[in-house]
C-alpha cells in the first residue's frame, strides 16, 4: 500500500467530465469576488472586533487584523496558483493529492472538514446572538433556554438557519450565487454605514495607548489548556496586550478571514477558472482586509476597549448604543443577521465540495458524490453537512468553535504553501495561468507566519485539533486506504 501515491493533474481534470459527477459551470469572476467578500465579512466585523479588542489587543486590533491578513495574502498567492493549475472541486485537498500524496491529501481533506463545518457552525451561533438582540423586548423574543447552548438547553435559531441554508444549497449554485449577491450588497451597505456614521463619534483618546502595555492575565494560574501553546513551551508568564497580545489576537481573528479558500473549492463550477479563480481569491481578500481595519479603528475609537464586554455576542451594535445611536444598533443587528446567514451558506458549500471530491476519489462513501439530476448539486453530501452543522451549532459555544476553525485553517495554509513549491519542482511542465511571484520566499514566509500564529492558540485548542486529526487517521486506515480509486487501481494492476 503506497500511502503517498499521487493522483495526476490530468486524471483530476478528467474526473470532472464524468457525467455522473459533473458540476455545472455557472460562476464568473464577479461571482467569485462576491462569494469571497460574502463569506469573509462575518464574525470578524460583527463579533470579533469587540471581543479581541477587549481581551487581547486593545485598539491595536487593527494591527492584529493586518497580521492575519498578511498571512492570508501569502497563502492566497499559493492558492491562486494551485486553483488556476488544477481547476477541480476540493481546494487544498485536491491540490495535495496531486503533489504530496494520498495520505497528506486525506489529512488536509479531513482538516478542511473541520474548517468549513465547524466554521459554518460558529457563524450560525453568531447569527443566533444577533437575532436574539433584534428580537429582545418584542413578542417574538427567544426564550433563554432556546437562545444559546451556553446558558440554555439548545441554540434553536442556529439549527433553523442551518436547515434553511441547506435547502438553498441543494437548489443549485446559481440560486446560491444570486442569494449571496443580494445579501452581500446589504452587508456591505451596513459596513459602510458603520464606518461613515461612527467616524463622527471617534474620540482619539480611546486610541491611547494604541498598543496597551502588557499585563498579567486575570487568571495567571491558568493551565496548559487555557494558555497559548507558545507560552507553555517556553515557560513565559501568561499575559495579555502588548506585542504578544496583538499576535495572539491575530491568531484568533484569523478565523475572520476564512473564506477566500472557499473560492478555490468552486473552481469546477467556474467559467474560465484559470483566470477567474485567482481574481476571486485575491480580489475578495484585498477588499475585506481594508474593511476590517477601518471598522476596528472606528469601534475602538468610539468606545474605550476597557469598556467593551468580551462576552457580548453583538459588540458592534452595543458600541453604537453606548453613544446613543440606538437606531444604528438595530440596523447593525439586522444587517449582521442577514450577513451571517450567507457566511454559513458559503462555508457549508465549501465543505460539501471538499467531501464531494473525496467521495469521488473513493476516500469517502461513493454515495456522497451523487449529483442531483435536476439541480446539478452534490445534494447527498450537502444534506449530510447540514445535519453536522446543525448539531454542532445547536450545542457548542462560539469561542470553542472559532478557535478550532483558526487552527484548522492555518494548518491547511501551511500544506498549500508547501504543496505549491513541490508542484513547481515535480511538474514544471504544467501550464500555469497564474504564477506565485517569488514562490519560494512567499511560501516559506507563509509557512513560518502560519505556524507562529498556530502556536499562539491555546493548548486546549491544539488538543482538540490533534484528537480530530487522530480520528481522521483511524477513518482513513479503516476505509479510505483500501477503498480509494487509486488503491483499487493498484490491486487491479497487481492482480
Amino acid at each position: 500500500m503506497h500511502l503517498f501515491r499521487t493522483k495526476s493533474i490530468e486524471q483530476s481534470i478528467a474526473d470532472t467530465e464524468a457525467p455522473e459527477h459533473a458540476l455545472r459551470r455557472n460562476l464568473s469572476a464577479v461571482d467569485l469576488i462576491v462569494f469571497g467578500v460574502g463569506v469573509i465579512i462575518g464574525a470578524g466585523i460583527f463579533v470579533y472586533t469587540g471581543q479581541v479588542a477587549a481581551t487581547n489587543s486593545g485598539p491595536a486590533i487593527a494591527i492584529s487584523f493586518l497580521i492575519a491578513g498578511a498571512a492570508c495574502a501569502l497563502a492566497a498567492l499559493c492558492y491562486a496558483e494551485f486553483a488556476a493549475t488544477v481547476p477541480v472541486a476540493g481546494s487544498a485537498y485536491t491540490f495535495s493529492y496531486a503533489t504530496l500524496g494520498e495520505l497528506v491529501a486525506w489529512i488536509i481533506g479531513w482538516d478542511l472538514v473541520l474548517e468549513f463545518t465547524v466554521g459554518a457552525s460558529a457563524l450560525a451561533v453568531g447569527f443566533s446572538g444577533y437575532l436574539s438582540k433584534v428580537l429582545a423586548g418584542t413578542p417574538f423574543e427567544i426564550p433563554a433556554e432556546l437562545a444559546n447552548s451556553t446558558d440554555g438547553w439548545v441554540d434553536l435559531p442556529a439549527i433553523v438557519i442551518t436547515a434553511l441554508v441547506t435547502l438553498v444549497l441543494v437548489g443549485g449554485i446559481r440560486l446560491s450565487s444570486r442569494v449571496n449577491q443580494i445579501v452581500v450588497a446589504i452587508k456591505l451597505a451596513v459596513v459602510a454605514i458603520v464606518i461613515v456614521a461612527g467616524i463622527a463619534y471617534i474620540k482619539p483618546g480611546n486610541w491611547t495607548p494604541f498598543v496597551p502595555a502588557s499585563q498579567p492575565t486575570s487568571d495567571s494560574t491558568g493551565g496548559f489548556l487555557d494558555l497559548p501553546l507558545i507560552t507553555s513551551i517556553f515557560g513565559m508568564e501568561p499575559a495579555v496586550f502588548g506585542f504578544a497580545g496583538v499576535v495572539a489576537g491575530a491568531a484568533i481573528v484569523f478565523f475572520a478571514f476564512i473564506g477566500f479558500d472557499v473560492v478555490a473549492t468552486t473552481a469546477e463550477e467556474t467559467r474560465n477558472p484559470q483566470r477567474n479563480v485567482p481574481i476571486g481569491i485575491l480580489g475578495s481578500l484585498a477588499i475585506v482586509t481594508g474593511l476590517y481595519i477601518a471598522v476596528s479603528l472606528v469601534i475602538t475609537g468610539m468606545q474605550d476597549y476597557r469598556d467593551i464586554d468580551p462576552e457580548d455576542p453583538a459588540p458592534l451594535a452595543t458600541a453604537f448604543e453606548a453613544v446613543g445611536l440606538n437606531w444604528m444598533s438595530d440596523l447593525i443587528a439586522v444587517g449582521a443577521c442577514i450577513g451571517l446567514t450567507v457566511v454559513v451558506l458559503i462555508l457549508m458549500m465549501g465543505q460539501s465540495r471538499v467531501a464531494f471530491a473525496m467521495a469521488r476519489d473513493g476516500l469517502l462513501p461513493p454515495a456522497l458524490a451523487k449529483v442531483h439530476p435536476r439541480f446539478g448539486t452534490p445534494y447527498v453530501v450537502t444534506v449530510a453537512t447540514g445535519v453536522l452543522v446543525a448539531g454542532m451549532s445547536g450545542f457548542v459555544s462560539f469561542e470553542t468553535l472559532g478557535h478550532l476553525v483558526s487552527i484548522g485553517t492555518l494548518f491547511a495554509f501551511v500544506l498549500v504553501s508547501v504543496g505549491v513549491v513541490v508542484l513547481r519542482r515535480t511538474r514544471p511542465d504544467l501550464p500555469r495561468a497564474f504564477r506565485t511571484p517569488g514562490v519560494l520566499v512567499v511560501a516559506t514566509l507563509g509557512v513560518l507566519l502560519c505556524v507562529y500564529l498556530m502556536l499562539n492558540l491555546t493548548g486546549g485548542t491544539w488538543l482538540r485539533f490533534l484528537v480530530w486529526m487522530a480520528l481522521g487517521l483511524v477513518v482513513y486506515a479503516l476505509y479510505g486506504a483500501r477503498r480509494s480509486r487509486l488503491a483499487q487501481a493498484e490491486r487491479t494492476e497487481a492482480g
